[in-house]
């Protein structure tokens, strides 16, 4: 059974993901603080987190700083913060994934999904991947259909495709390829994200496999 610690300062949500989780067979415990859920992570060593941002004695962020000091537990933030710097933030601290408050349940037990298949996953990873109409050999760096991409465009490709469904933040993208020193230069990737829409996804103007989150970063959905 997959132990889920949902993190949140509102009783009532607490309360609504305590049922709606278990019904779904998940073991849950719940924190209403921050210091509570260091301990309570700490003692308890769930295999999901699901994190609000505004807690009454720690902020979020802080909460996720204190985690990754020490375990690589998936973190999936909660948040009725709308700005983008808060997402980044969270992310760029170790969180998995970002759900904007008010949510689905629907969407946000498909992201638990989601980042429990990555991380309970212990084979290794795939030397090849279909990503639409193509197959992609991560190992061979090659490309089903004579597809042919840079050097930088296949760094790119390939960190959004060794994380599946995974939110990777701008920020990450940028310093894993460019460097720390070019963080700012969003322009960068969004020309590289556009050359790789048009060479792999069906139709480059919508695409449905390297989605862009508008502010936050992109991610590969299979």
């Amino acid at each position: 059974m997959t132990r889920v610690l949902v993190v949140d300062d509102e009783p009532q949500i607490l309360r609504a993901l305590r049922i709606n989780l278990a019904a779904r067979h998940y073991e849950v415990a719940v924190a209403a603080d921050g210091g509570t859920a260091l301990r309570e992570a700490a003692d308890w060593h769930p295999d999901l987190i699901i994190l609000d941002l505004g807690l009454p004695d720690l902020d979020g962020v802080d909460v996720i700083h204190g985690l990754r000091g020490w375990t690589s537990v998936p973190i999936i933030v909660l948040s009725g913060r709308a700005d983008g710097h808060d997402k980044i933030e969270a992310l760029d601290a170790g969180a998995d994934d970002y759900v904007t408050k008010p949510f689905g349940v629907d969407e946000l037990l498909a992201r638990i999904r989601a980042v429990t298949r990555r991380t309970s996953a212990q084979e290794p990873e795939p030397a090849r991947v279909r990503l639409g109409e193509h197959v992609v050999d991560l190992a061979g760096k090659t490309i089903s259909g004579d597809v042919r991409l840079t050097p930088t465009e296949w760094h790119i490709l390939e960190l959004l495709l060794r994380h599946p469904g995974k939110l990777i933040s701008q920020r990450q993208i940028l310093t894993e390829v460019w460097g720390a020193q070019y963080v700012k230069e969003t322009h960068y990737l969004r020309q590289y994200m556009a050359q790789l829409r048009r060479k792999l996804e069906r139709d480059p103007a919508r695409p449905v496999h390297l989605i862009t989150e508008p502010g936050m970063g992109y991610r590969f959905q299979p």
